[in-house]
This record gives structure tokens, sequence and C-alpha cells, in this order.
């Protein structure tokens, strides 16, 4: 009986070896196949390089300050007693704005031109007095002293009753009225902002080593956040002729036309300086340039070579495709593309999409990228 139960247990044994045993083997057999099979491509997006025209182009920020922009204020205090026009609204050269009180001012005026008036008829009774020397020079003398005095106060209380009434400097666009009627308006306090919108200052820094780059009268492409979709072209129409020691950088100003007002001062802009004609340079998208501290690449597309040179073919008669890493310099990168400068031809194929899971010589499979646009010319 014990006998029986010991062959059966080394029976029960040996099965289970036999089929562990046959199990581990199948799975050395699949390991085997799966390393003797072919690598599996890798399916990436591509795009050719191309050659366009390229504008070379300084890049920075700056900011719009209007071309005229004041804090209207009153030279004399006084209670305001009309008020000419409201917040917003487009004003010309010369048009009443405010009104002070000036009723004591033209009462002033008209006692200086009472008096003003005797010392003229005073005056000239003294002259004719004087022609038949029958008044003494040193009256006639004290008579016309008079009149001048007379005059004097007479254009002084004019011109005091004149600053009564507020006048706009140049025509633009009032701001936020600050004053209503019969408030009490003090000597340099603003009651309002008055802006020339119809042209705009630009002002932006570039460093001192671009300084023989710049000119009068280059085009400044100019995008802001309120217009994202659309360009403005300014013009340089001054270079400061010193450089800021802090920051070794230039100031520059451009002007910029505002016919319909849109643009304000005050606004953030960022700029392109086009200081020479567009060239020819090898473009591609900036999807395709892996950008690190220690250089750039790109995979570049080519064919798999066989043993005597040419192309390798797959299962659909198609050359083998794998990548090449290389490095390439950048320039400047606007819109989605970067120029290449060295590295890499026209015509030459980049991977887009996909790269993370590529090395030098991985095999890989073109498919194409829905999103992907052939670059636009700039």
């Amino acid at each position: 009986m014990l006998r029986r139960r010991l062959l059966i247990m080394l029976g029960t044994t040996l099965v289970v070896v036999l089929a562990l045993g046959s199990y581990k083997g199948f799975s050395i057999y699949q390991q085997l196949q799966k390393l003797a099979a072919p690598p599996k491509p890798v399916f990436v997006s591509a795009q050719t390089a191309i050659n366009q025209p390229w504008q070379p182009r300084l890049v920075t920020v700056g900011s719009l300050t209007a071309f005229q922009g004041v804090e209207l204020t009153s030279e004399t205090r006084g209670l305001v007693q009309k008020v000419f026009f409201d917040s917003g609204q487009k004003v010309e050269r010369g048009q009443p704005l405010v009104q002070l009180n000036s009723t004591v001012e033209q009462a002033s005026l008209a006692t200086a031109e009472a008096s003003l008036g005797l010392a003229k008829l005073e005056f000239e009774r003294a002259r004719d007095l004087l022609k038949r020397q029958a008044l003494a020079k040193s009256e006639f003398d004290r008579l016309a002293a008079e009149l001048a005095r007379s005059s004097a106060v007479v254009d002084q209380l004019r011109a005091v009753l004149a600053k009564k009434q507020i006048l706009a400097p140049f025509s633009g666009t009032i701001g936020i009225r600050k004053i209503d009627v019969g408030s009490q308006l003090s000597n340099g306090a603003p009651f309002a902002t008055l802006q020339d919108l119809s042209k705009l200052y630009l002002d932006f820094f570039l460093p001192e080593q671009n300084l023989p780059l710049l000119k009068p009268g280059q085009p400044v492409m100019v995008r802001v956040s309120a217009y994202p979709q659309e360009t403005f072209e300014a013009r340089i129409v001054a270079i400061n002729p010193k450089v800021e020691t802090n920051t070794r950088n230039v100031q520059v100003r451009a002007t910029l036309e505002n016919p319909d007002n849109r643009l304000l001062p005050g606004m953030y802009a960022a700029l392109a300086v086009h200081y020479s004609e567009p060239e020819e340079a090898v473009v591609v998208p900036e999807t395709a340039v892996t950008f690190t501290l220690y250089g750039h690449s790109v995979f570049v597309v080519t064919s798999k070579p066989g043993e005597d040179g040419k192309p390798l073919l797959d299962e659909d008669n198609q050359p083998q495709l794998i990548v090449e890493r290389r490095s390439v310099e950048t320039g400047d990168r606007r819109d989605g593309q970067v120029e290449v400068r060295k590295g890499l031809k026209a015509g030459e194929q980049v991977v887009t999409n996909g790269q993370l899971k590529l090395d030098n010589g991985t095999l890989i499979k073109v498919v194409a990228d829905p999103a992907q646009k052939t670059p636009a010319a700039n």
C-alpha cells in the first residue's frame, strides 16, 4: 500500500515537472521567435524641408504711446460754469472745453478799459497842446506813461479773463471727465486727458550689437494681443544716440498710423524689425526640431541600405525607411516654423511627430498627419 502511494506521488511529480518544462520551453521558443522576427517599424509623421524666402528680422517687445498726450489742467482756479465736452468725445484744436466763472474779471476789465479810454483822450489833448507849446513836456510824458500803464492793465486783465475759458491744445480724443458744472477747479488740477490717437509712437529697446543693422525708415511689423490675427506696420523715426549703461540696450522709436483709433496708448506690442531684403532659407516645422541645452537636432528620414548598398524593400516592395539623428544650427522661429542654417538641405525629409520612440537607425513607417500644413512664405 505504501509503495503504491509512493508510485502515485512520484508519477504526479513527474507529470508536473514535465508540464512546467514544456511551458518554459514553449516560452523560450516564443522569445526566440520574437528575437528572430524583424523589428516592427515605428509610425511617424514627416515633412520635407523646403527653400523659401525668409525675412531677416530683430524680434523684441515694446509699448505704444500717444503721438500727443496731455492731462488737461487749468492755469487758474475758479468755479466751473460750463462744460463743453463729454467723456470719449473727439475735439478739434482751439475748441472750448470748460468755462470758469469770470464775473469779477469781466468787471475789472470793464473798469480798466474805461480808464484806458480816458487816458487816450487826455493823451490826444496833451499832444495838441504840446504842438502849440501850451503844455510842458514833462506833463506830456506823464500822460503818455499813464496811457501805457492803462493799456498794460487792460492786456493783463484780458489774459486773465482768457484763462477762464480752457481750450483744446490740439485735436484728439478726450478721456474720462472728472468735473461737472459747479465744481471748484484748482490751479493745475487735471480734469481730463487728451490723446491724439491718429498716430502712435512705438518705443522699444534692442541690444547694442544690433545698432549697425538699424536706420530710420526701416519697417517694423507690430502685433498686439487685442488683435492677434492682424499685423500693423510702423517705421523707425529715431534711434537714441546713447546706450543704456545698465542694460547695454539702445532705445528705438517708430511711428504707427492709427486712422481708425483701434490701437491705444499703453498697449504692449510684439514686434519685428525688418533690416534687410528677404533671403532664401531652409525651413522646417518647429515640431521637427528637438531643442536642448546641448544643441538642436532633427531626425532625417532615409532608406535602409542592404549589403549591396541598395535600399532594402519591405513586404509592399517599398524601400524600408530608417531615421538618422542629425545636429542642426537653427535661426529665427516664427508662426510654427524654424529656419535651419546648417545641417539640413532642402528636399530632405524630417520627422515632425513621434520622435520620442526614435533613436539613430530606428525603422519607421511614415503616415499622413491631418493637422500638418505646408509652410507658408514669410
